[in-house]
């Protein structure tokens, strides 16, 4: 989390004794993207007669569902600053720069670009 504070697979801040903090919660399968598409991505980079682990799906879940919130987070911090509602994609990319991802932006914006053609 951006706070510093560590969070749960249910989505809820934990404190160092590993007890969520606060009521309610959000249920894992809305904070995390679904284990299907990541384990569909991760079999595209191993052999053909590969294996991954369950473990090692859950735990990439985890780690990407985590990182496209702390993007997003930058990015709507952004946008509210500039009365904006809407966080397009050129404020995730001004966000990944921000948070140090600067490597990954050039080639993000070419495929942008590639993406915003398609779709005009």
């Amino acid at each position: 989390a951006r706070d510093g504070s560590r969070v749960s697979g249910r989505g809820m801040a934990d404190d160092d004794s590993g007890s969520p903090r606060g009521g309610g919660g959000v249920r894992e399968q809305d904070r995390f993207l679904p284990i299907a598409n990541i384990s569909r991505i991760m079999k595209k980079a191993v052999p053909a007669n590969g294996k991954i682990a369950k473990d090692a799906k859950e735990t990439l879940q985890e780690c990407v569902s985590e990182f496209i919130s702390f993007v997003t987070s930058e990015a709507s911090d952004k946008c509210q600053k500039e009365k904006r509602k809407t966080i397009n994609g050129d404020d995730l990319l001004w966000a990944m720069a921000t948070l140090g991802f600067e490597e990954y932006v050039d080639p993000l914006k070419i495929y942008l670009q590639k993406w915003r053609y398609v779709i005009l």
